[in-house]
């Protein structure tokens, strides 16, 4: 009966946040980081577009990459863009990448109640000219670590990374021990192909890859040689050096 209806409870929700899905890693050498992400930008089972970059250069030393929600990761870059470039202004320097961390933190966390559906993973290198990666969680927890994916395909991209990086269910010869850092040339193979491994099992990864690479002041830049898609962003040659190398990803 229409009149039962009337008095049984309705509920209604807001739900604002949506799931973009694509996929971010980063990893941290010697003296340098690689941070990279695809440029697929999806809801559910749908393309919205092939090229949403989710890498974004902070400063000459710091790359953060953000995955999730694409309008709030847009919406942070430009915030933490602008608290750098305020600091800029201030102290006549660029902000060091311990202290980036620190405040994307804050940030995060300043939003804990309606929080930014970001997964945050900063790279660069710190001021003792080793690279690092910081990865953050929505809400602002973080650390720092040698390696870092986060996305739709996390769940394949980390395990790879956990093996090849901190060398996880491997065993060294007798008489050896595992590398503590991976020369550049072999990071970026590895990159490539999460990537092209992620981009054959998910439908939100795919289209594009951006990988940036940030090189400590002084540091050769070994691996780089014959690199295809390769481009220089930084202007400052005594300083420490972006790149980017951008490549399409396709299923065979």
């Amino acid at each position: 009966m229409p009149g039962e209806m009337a008095h049984h409870p309705q509920q209604r929700q807001f739900n604002p946040y949506s799931e973009n899905g694509g996929t971010i890693l980063a990893i941290a050498g010697r003296d340098f980081a690689v941070i990279a992400g695809d440029t697929r930008q999806t809801e559910g089972y749908s393309i919205q577009t092939r090229y949403a970059p989710k890498v974004f250069t902070l400063t000459d030393k710091a790359v953060l990459a953000v995955n999730g929600f694409a309008a709030d990761g847009n919406m942070f870059v430009k915030k933490v863009k602008q608290r750098l470039e305020w600091y800029r202004h201030a102290h006549a320097k660029d902000m060091p990448l311990r202290a980036i961390a620190r405040l994307i933190q804050t940030m995060l966390y300043a939003q804990r109640f309606f929080p930014y559906y970001v997964y945050n993973i900063l790279g660069g290198i710190e001021d003792d000219g080793t690279g690092a990666v910081y990865s953050f969680d929505p809400v602002g927890s973080y650390e720092r670590e040698a390696c870092r994916a986060a996305g739709a395909a996390s769940s394949l991209v980390q395990p790879f990374l956990d093996n090849q990086i901190y060398f996880k269910n491997q065993k060294a010869a007798p008489g050896s021990a595992h590398p503590t850092h991976l020369p550049l040339s072999t990071v970026i193979a590895l990159v490539t192909d999460s990537f092209t491994s992620a981009t054959e099992r998910h439908i939100e990864v795919g289209d594009g890859l951006e990988m940036y690479i940030v090189l400590a002041s002084g540091s050769s830049g070994q691996g780089l040689e014959g690199v295809k898609g390769l481009r220089e962003l930084s202007t400052k040659g005594e300083a420490e050096r972006v790149f980017v190398i951008r490549r399409d990803l396709k299923k065979d």
